[in-house]
Order: structure tokens, then sequence, then C-alpha cells
């Protein structure tokens, strides 16, 4: 039975904790005040899966399910077929599963199955190189439309003044989406960026569990004190 979630429009920010590792994996299982979502990056565990198995259950918030693409950022440089048969094995688990915008048109038979199982599509794209545009950026989010995501995510290099201004109109203007936006920053200013999104409007925010799994990214109890800090 997947841990279904109703995601229409968020009006804060979901807290993402991130579970990449094994260490991270038991911190998670332990945790007393859980966030909104684990994501459970099965690339990671490609090499453990029995771990994950024996875990799973024990994971007390709704979990997104990503195998990343190798280009963007995934781990072990694992194929389309591998990356799909992990995604597949824990499905019975998922409340989302996170699918890149490159790869949905060799994955029609999955999102297929999502539709079915009523499991959201959590469609994402990551940019670690050439910041885009704000024409890119937008053309990049219309192109996620037909496949009605849950949510569509944009991360982008945050490293200028400039690279995040162009992400924060960029949230700014999409408000007009049939569907909620999350939007992150990685590099020099993504923990920066990371806060002041997290306060703007994206619907998601990711957190690690632990040390961070990219460059800028906030852990669990960084984010939280900075809650309570503007909160006040």
């Amino acid at each position: 039975m997947n841990r279904g979630i109703s995601l229409k429009r968020m009006p804060v920010a979901r807290l993402v904790a991130v579970i990449a590792s094994r260490d991270a994996l038991t911190r998670a299982r332990h945790l007393r005040v859980l966030p909104d979502f684990f994501e459970l990056r099965l690339d990671a565990f490609q090499y453990s899966l029995g771990q994950v198995t024996a875990n799973i259950s024990q994971l007390r918030a709704p979990l997104i399910l990503t195998a990343r693409h190798p280009e963007e950022g995934g781990l072990g440089k694992l194929s389309l077929a591998t990356r799909r048969a992990l995604l597949s094995r824990f499905l019975d688990s998922a409340a989302l599963v996170d699918l890149e915008l490159r790869s949905l048109r060799q994955e029609k038979k999955l999102i297929a199955e999502l539709q079915r199982r009523k499991i959201g599509l959590l469609i994402s794209s990551h940019n670690f190189g050439a910041v885009p545009t704000l024409g890119e950026m937008h053309r990049l989010t219309r192109r996620a439309i037909p496949f009605q995501p849950a949510i569509f995510k944009l991360v982008t290099r945050t490293d200028t003044v400039l690279d995040f201004n162009r992400l924060a109109t960029f949230l700014v203007q999409a408000h007009h989406y049939p569907f909620p936006i999350a939007v992150m920053g990685v590099g020099k200013l993504g923990r920066f960026s990371r806060r002041q999104f997290d306060r703007a409007g994206s619907a998601l925010t990711y957190v690690s569990l632990g040390e961070a799994n990219v460059e800028g990214q906030l852990s669990l109890g960084q984010l939280r004190r900075a809650r309570r800090a503007y909160n006040k």
C-alpha cells in the first residue's frame, strides 16, 4: 500500500530529508520529529538493497523514491533499465516517485503504473553546469505540463547573486503553472538560497541527515534552526 498524500498548492515548503547513505538511513529511523517526506536515493543503495528492504517499513514519513540519472548527480552511472528496476522494486512504499524531465518519454510504462497506483510523479531538472536563462527555466517547466506532475523541481547553480536572482525571479513568475514548483540552489550561495526559497514559496526544501549530499545543502538541524529564527 503506498503512503499517499494530498499535494495541492502548498502554503509553506514541505521538508524533505534525504537518505543517501547507511548512516542517514539509521538517523532517519530514529528521528523523533519527522520531516514531511524522506527522499530515498536508491542509486546510493545499489549494493545494499537488503538494508533498504529491512528498514523501509520503519521510515515513518511518506517516501519520495529516487534513482537519479548519472548526468544529474546520480551515483554509480546506472543505466535507465537499472534505475527503473530499482524504483519498481519499492513502489509499494512510495508516496512520490522522482523522474528526471529528460527521462520521461522513455518511462511511459512506469508513469502509467504510477497513475494506476495513484502514486504522485515528481518531475525534476538538475542543472549543475551553466545556469539556465529565465526563458529556459520556463521552457523546462512547460515540457512537464503534459505529464501532469504532482510537483516540478528545478535545481540550478547559485554561485553568484545574479544566479540567485534569476532563480528567485523564476519562482515569483511560476505561480501560474498547474502544479507546485520547488526550486533549489547548489554552489556558493546554496545555503543562502535554500533558506530564502524555503520562505518564498518553494513547494519543497531538501535537507541532509548529516553531511551535505551536494554543495550548499543545509542539514535538517540547520534548516529547523533557521525556521525558528525567522518565525520569531
